[in-house]
């Protein structure tokens, strides 16, 4: 059995992006770790823990999850404004990368994973802690000696028609139109609807989210009452791009732990050596 790690920015990403290929991976016995970069809040919170870092655990358990780490920082929220650190924390954006980085590289080490999940260059629609993660990602799997890392994405052309709602949710269209990786750079792509129930029911567990009145709110609880047959198909995919790897010429792999292709300089050096 095999472990993998899921790098991801604040409580709630792990079910956007990757929620469906950890449930699979955790049905499939093989051990699946979060770590959380920021805690989700940009500001003071009641408690020693964030309620944010309680629902992931809660969300975590429902995906079958084995561990849960925070790395530490504060949610640097999205817009045109970087508010100042809430105190005795900083928030992720702001963090410096060497530090991060070594903070994920002591887990990798426990954990000697043998896939990092992480964020596109792009960090997705470009918020500022995802392009962070993917930042720290690298480099961190570069120290711990992880040799695969797959960036976890969606196909930069399924989102060319959604700058209109992009602008209504406060997003730059411009970073959705360039964001993400296009179609022919994905390397992988998991078929992952036979576990769109388990990702809603994790989903479920964000109450800060689904309670709050923001537009993502309502967005979030407009899913959950899609019929689950229905989301099986709407979401049935989740994407990777894999460092260092050029797509196959067939089309991406199904399976994250399948073969990897050749290159064609490999595969010419293997014909060679078989002459």
């Amino acid at each position: 059995m095999a472990t993998v790690v899921a790098l991801h920015a604040h409580p709630d990403d792990e079910i956007i992006l990757t929620g469906g290929t950890l449930a699979k991976l955790a049905h499939a016995g093989h051990r699946t770790v979060i770590v959380v970069a920021s805690d989700g809040h940009m500001e003071q919170f009641d408690g020693a823990v964030a309620p944010r870092l309680r629902e992931l655990q809660a969300s975590a358990d429902v995906l079958g999850v084995s561990r849960v780490e925070h790395l530490g920082y504060a949610d640097s929220g999205h817009g045109p404004i970087l508010y100042p650190n809430p105190p005795g924390r900083t928030m992720f954006v702001r963090a410096d990368v060497d530090e991060a980085a070594e903070r994920l590289a002591s887990i990798l080490v426990e954990e000697r994973p043998d896939v990092l999940l992480s964020y596109d260059r792009n960090g997705g629609y470009g918020h500022p802690d995802h392009v962070r993660v993917h930042e720290v990602g690298a480099l961190s799997a570069k120290t711990a000696g992880v040799t695969r890392v797959l960036n976890a994405t969606l196909p930069r052309e399924l989102f060319l028609g959604l700058t209109a709602p992009a602008r209504w949710l406060g997003y730059d269209a411009t970073a959705i139109r360039n964001g993400y990786t296009a179609r022919a750079d994905i390397t992988h792509r998991i078929d992952v609807g036979a576990f769109a129930a388990q990702r809603m029911s994790a989903l479920a567990e964000h109450r800060s989210i689904l309670e709050g009145r923001g537009r993502f709110a309502r967005i979030a609880r407009a899913l959950r009452r899609i019929p689950t047959p229905i989301q099986a198909q709407l979401f049935r995919w989740e994407w990777f791009a894999e460092e260092g790897l050029r797509p196959a010429a067939s089309g991406p792999l199904d399976d994250l732990f399948a073969p990897r292709p050749l290159r064609p300089a490999e595969t010419q050096h293997t014909s060679s050596d078989r002459s």
